[in-house]
């Protein structure tokens, strides 16, 4: 049994698309809901997930489901101590033991577990934290090791790189580290929770 914590709304910025998120908590840690609605590769996508974490914020279970087009794909991963697992989920193939070790899943298509490894990390104020996480990329749901680095620059400011692409964005959070603004790319629109 969870609680809602905090229920969002995300507008795309640079395309048409929106999200809406719910963290919830539970004696055994906290959940990601969400639903992302935008164009890939051209396609409408639709796209259910769920992040299951512990108390300490490491991911315990990922699942999700996409349709892409006319294409429906899903994927279930499990993360025990380290260990990823893929059940029903051909398309991940041998990318399973290259995210071994990571602790994080970053879903390509949302700004909402970036909350997982700014809760995790716990940095200070002009502090920078590295991890590699395992990044699931849309629409093809593929799995993959992402080198990343996490700086803390305000109370809620976070400059979030992908430190293989050089790629980055500033984050602003909430009172929970959920993302308000990332960047000219997600914005949130709506909130509720206690």
């Amino acid at each position: 049994m969870t609680e809602l914590v905090r229920s969002v709304l995300w507008r795309r910025l640079d395309q048409p698309g929106a999200e809406t998120c719910e963290l919830r908590g539970g004696k055994d840690g906290s959940h990601l809901y969400g639903v992302t609605v935008l164009a890939l590769e051209g396609r409408p996508t639709v796209v259910r997930y769920h992040v299951a974490c512990d108390l300490t914020w490491r991911t315990r279970s990922v699942d999700v489901g996409e349709k892409w087009g006319g294409d429906v794909r899903v994927l279930h991963l499990t993360n025990e101590n380290g260990k990823w697992r893929a059940k029903a989920s051909p398309q991940v193939g041998d990318g399973l033991g290259s995210v071994d070790g990571c602790v994080d899943v970053d879903l390509g298509v949302t700004p909402s577990t970036n909350t997982l490894p700014i809760r995790r990390l716990d940095i200070g104020v002009g502090e920078s934290r590295e991890l590699t996480a395992a990044w699931v990329r849309f629409p093809d749901l593929t799995l993959e090791p992402l080198g990343q680095r996490y700086t803390r620059l305000g109370d809620r400011e976070y400059r979030y790189e992908s430190i293989e692409s050089g790629f980055s964005a500033e984050l602003s959070v909430d009172d929970l580290g959920v993302v308000i603004g990332y960047s000219n790319i997600w914005e949130r629109s709506a909130a509720s929770g206690p």
